[in-house]
Formats: structure tokens, C-alpha cells, sequence
């Protein structure tokens, strides 16, 4: 099977990527999930909830100028609309909100945003589709955004790479291993049947995050494949969650053993792709 790699340099002028396990506050992940990310090429290909997407390989990096807080009024629960007396209401479906008697919830929250955003994205996958998705963003069809649809991009650069292309050099770290831009790396990945290797990080203390890598909609183990098809008692979400290292700006990982790794020079960037565990 061949394949390619694409690349993508987006500016993002604010966003955020919803931390799905902080409830009292909305925290936002540092960088935009693989989730994210194939949620927005799938809107640019228009091939919603197509599974396809989901066996591309991602490498995302890059970071923001800066975090803010906004203190917003956010719902919490099942509200809806009915009509009675002539008047809108919002009411509750009665549905229970933590597993607690509260059935809803209306609270301002402070909410965690991003600010101009600078972001590199390597993906790979089949030719064919990595193409499509190449032409997709080369002239959009749409305003294309990442995460919550207010958060628009701007597309800077785009690149298409094959496995000889003399931009890419194979290489091997011993010791250490400098990174230029903030990435995700997996903590762990799964080798033949249950056996599994931990990224061979010397530093005891690091920040990680659990963030999803696979998200589909089911009906009776049935795929979805329009929107419309979603039913609120019969429709399935299901999610697998990836535990992830986040690195910062001109980060030095010490290493336990030697990680062979991909370094892409791209104009005056250098991005350095960790073998396995640098592609989500």
C-alpha cells in the first residue's frame, strides 16, 4: 500500500478543545486532538462520520501566544424547548445531571480559552485519500474550523511528502532528544497481543493528558452515516482515549534508550516526528 504524508501549517486567532474530565471549570488541552482534527477534514472532504478517516496517522505541533479565562453562563443537563401559552420555555427532560438528584444545571463557569494559535499538522495515510484531502484544503469549499465552530483557521501552507522526499532524514537519538515545538507523544503503545512498550522518558514528572483518538456513532453496531441518522435513545457514541505526553517549547526529553524518530525541515522549521509514539 502506498503512502503519503501531508502537512499543514494553520493559524488559529483563538480556540478551545474542550477537556471533557474538568466539570467545575471548562479547561482547554493545549493542542487540538486527533479527534479534532479529523473532524475538521472530514467537514472539508464532506465525508462526515466516514471511518476511514480514523485509520490516518497524525503527528500535531505547534502552540499559542497566549490563555485567557472567559466567565460564561453555560447549561448543564437535557434542557428543551416548549411552547405553552403563547411562550417559549426551556425545560428540563427530567433526565438526572451526575448521577445526582439535580436534574439541571445553569452556572457561569470560567472557560479556558487559546489565543493565536500557531500549528503544524503531519498527516499520513493512503495515497488516495491524502490527496483528497490535499485538494479539500487547497481550495476550500467552506470556512473551515477546529474544534467548536466558531474557532476558524487559516491555512498558511500546505505540503504533500512520499517516503523519498530529501526533506525527511531517518534518524537516531541515544540520550536525548530536542523538540522544537510543543507535540503529543503516547505514553505507551501496544506491540503484538498484550504486550506494550512505555515511551522511554528518564524525567519522573511530566505532564500527560487522556485524550480521544477514535470517536464513531453506532446504531445497533450499525455505523452512522449522516447526521440525521442520530436518535437520541438509539444512537451510540463510542470513544477510545490515548494517554499522551505534552512538551513544551524547546523541550529536551531524556531518554532511557535509544528512539529512532523522522526530522522534517520545512523553511527554517524543524519538526522531529518520534517513530510510533509521536503519531496519534
Amino acid at each position: 500500500m502506498t503512502e503519503k504524508t501531508f502537512y499543514i501549517e494553520i493559524f488559529q486567532p483563538y480556540a478551545q478543545y474542550r477537556n471533557p474530565f474538568t466539570f467545575y471549570y471548562a479547561q482547554s488541552f493545549p493542542l487540538p486532538l486527533k479527534s479534532t482534527v479529523i473532524g475538521m477534514l472530514q467537514n472539508a472532504t464532506n465525508r462526515f462520520y466516514d471511518e476511514e478517516f480514523w485509520k490516518l496517522r497524525l503527528s500535531i505541533h505547534g502552540g499559542f501566544e497566549s490563555v485567557y479565562w472567559n466567565y460564561q453562563q453555560l447549561i448543564k443537563g437535557y434542557p428543551k424547548i416548549e411552547i405553552k401559552e403563547n411562550k417559549l420555555l426551556v425545560v428540563n427532560q427530567g433526565l438526572p445531571l451526575y448521577n445526582e438528584g439535580k436534574k439541571a444545571q445553569r452556572t457561569p463557569v470560567h472557560q479556558q480559552e487559546l489565543f493565536n494559535g500557531h500549528l503544524y499538522i503531519f498527516t499520513r495515510g493512503k495515497e488516495d485519500l491524502i490527496e483528497e484531502i490535499y485538494s479539500a484544503l487547497e481550495k476550500p469549499k467552506k470556512v473551515l474550523s477546529l474544534g467548536r465552530s466558531e474557532d476558524i483557521v487559516f491555512v498558511r501552507s500546505l505540503m504533500l511528502f512520499d517516503e523519498k522526499d530529501n526533506r525527511i532524514k531517518h534518524a537516531k537519538s541515544e540520550k536525548s532528544l530536542w523538540l522544537t515545538f510543543p507535540t503529543y507523544i503516547k505514553k505507551e503503545i501496544k506491540l503484538n497481543g498484550n504486550v506494550r512498550r512505555i515511551f522511554p522518558i528518564k524525567t519522573h514528572k511530566y505532564p500527560v493528558y487522556s485524550i480521544p483518538v477514535f470517536v464513531a456513532f453506532y446504531n445497533n453496531d450499525t455505523p452512522i452515516r449522516n447526521k440525521a441518522e442520530i436518535k437520541k435513545d438509539k444512537t451510540e457514541r463510542k470513544v477510545e482515549f490515548q494517554t499522551v505526553i505534552y512538551t513544551g517549547f524547546d523541550y529536551v526529553i531524556r531518554l532511557l534508550e535509544p528512539v529512532s524518530y523522522e526530522e522534517v525541515t520545512i523553511d527554517d522549521k524543524k519538526f522531529r516526528l518520534i517513530e510510533d509514539f509521536g503519531w496519534l
